[in-house]
């Protein structure tokens, strides 16, 4: 299910008060669900697989048009259970949420404000966000609320983002695609993080780059109400990546190197190792042929974390997409033998399963 954009957030009201001559604008809709059948040890899924993870998608986007204005935007909401977010932590309490809903100003050609809830410039996001995702758990789809400035140049790109917290609300941590890799509304958040990154056009189908994220944890832990909005732990990432393309093929790889201070009450009160720390890989290979495209997700986290024995994990998602006019068919098999938990710890347990996708929009 790759993704393009919309909402009828009130807060996405602004770019419609200036003249229609500022933007293209464009609104839509989508409809996703999925046939899914696990065959991990414990799988309990009755009549050979279910049926489910059915979500309704609006979206709405506008871009400026070439010397008649400078505004845009671009916003996404969804509800359903195939929704990918998390009621538990979330801002709405339901199945339903903003993937994204960002402002946008061209200062010129070669600068851009961003204003919103909008991608954190961070490597790249796997070719289908679910389930290829898997091992970057935490840095695939991160949508944050804050600011972005981007510019470029001849062969350059950059970015410099400040993002005051990863949601809307008090306490939400939800990113939807990229989840529960953040802790929750009852332990810690991440907020008040900075970001850059740099990359670089080698050729017109060659770019590598890097980027640096830094910022804060807030903690949500304490019982007594007074605390329960102190920020103590703090989170810095380092990524390291490729894009490319040959043809009609296309190859992307990055090494992430995270590490997280866990807010000390947190992780008292848990008996948990307060520093936390992994290296990441990714890998990502496909290539399209007419309406088929056949790729491969590979990631893989070796933890560095005092105490933790699961050694290098790994995770694949081979997958065909299909267009076939109006929306896509997926099909993709997602094996794993650990995964990233809420406090961005590398675990071991396998997991197998199968996923037949299909969506339209309108």
């Amino acid at each position: 299910m790759r993704l393009s954009s919309l909402s009828l957030s009130t807060f996405l009201s602004i770019p419609f008060i200036f003249s229609q001559a500022q933007a293209s604008n464009q609104l839509a809709g989508g409809v996703w669900f999925n046939y899914n059948q696990s065959f991990h040890s414990g799988a309990n899924e009755p009549n050979n697989g279910t049926i489910g993870d059915e979500a309704l998608i609006l979206y709405a986007d506008g871009q400026a048009d070439e010397g008649q204005g400078n505004w845009s935007y671009s916003a996404e909401w969804r509800m359903g259970p195939g929704s990918f977010t998390d009621p538990d932590n979330n801002s709405t309490g339901d199945q339903s949420g903003m993937h994204k809903a960002w402002v946008g100003f061209d200062f010129n050609d070669s600068y851009k404000l961003i204003v919103g809830k909008s991608q954190v410039p961070f490597g790249w996001k796997t070719y289908n966000f679910w389930p290829g995702d898997m091992l970057q758990g935490g840095y695939g789809d991160q949508m944050d609320v804050g600011l972005k400035l981007q510019g470029k140049a001849t062969n350059l790109h950059y970015d410099v983002a400040y993002y005051h917290q990863d949601d809307w609300g008090k306490t939400s941590t939800d990113t939807m695609d990229d989840n529960r890799h953040w802790g929750s509304s009852t332990t810690y958040r991440k907020v008040q993080t900075w970001v850059g990154n740099l990359d670089v056009n080698l050729t017109k189908n060659h770019t590598v780059g890097a980027a640096l994220q830094a910022g804060k944890l807030q903690d949500f832990s304490y019982t007594n109400s007074n605390d329960g909005s102190k920020v103590d732990g703090d989170h810095s990432a380092l990524v390291v990546y490729y894009k490319g393309t040959f043809g009609k093929t296309f190859l992307n790889g990055e090494v992430i190197q995270a590490q997280r201070n866990l807010p000390e009450n947190y992780a008292t009160s848990n008996g948990l190792e307060r520093k936390v720390e992994n290296t990441r890989y990714a890998f990502e290979v496909g290539r399209s042929s007419g309406n088929w495209t056949y790729y491969l997700d590979a990631s893989w986290a070796d933890p560095q974390t005092k105490g933790n024995d699961a050694n290098l994990v790994a995770a694949y998602a081979p997958g065909i997409k299909y267009n076939y006019g109006p929306g896509w068919i997926y099909a993709e098999y997602l094996t794993q033998d650990g995964y990233i938990d809420r406090n961005g710890t590398v675990g071991k347990g396998d997991f197998n399963a199968l996923y037949l996708t299909m969506d339209f929009y309108f």
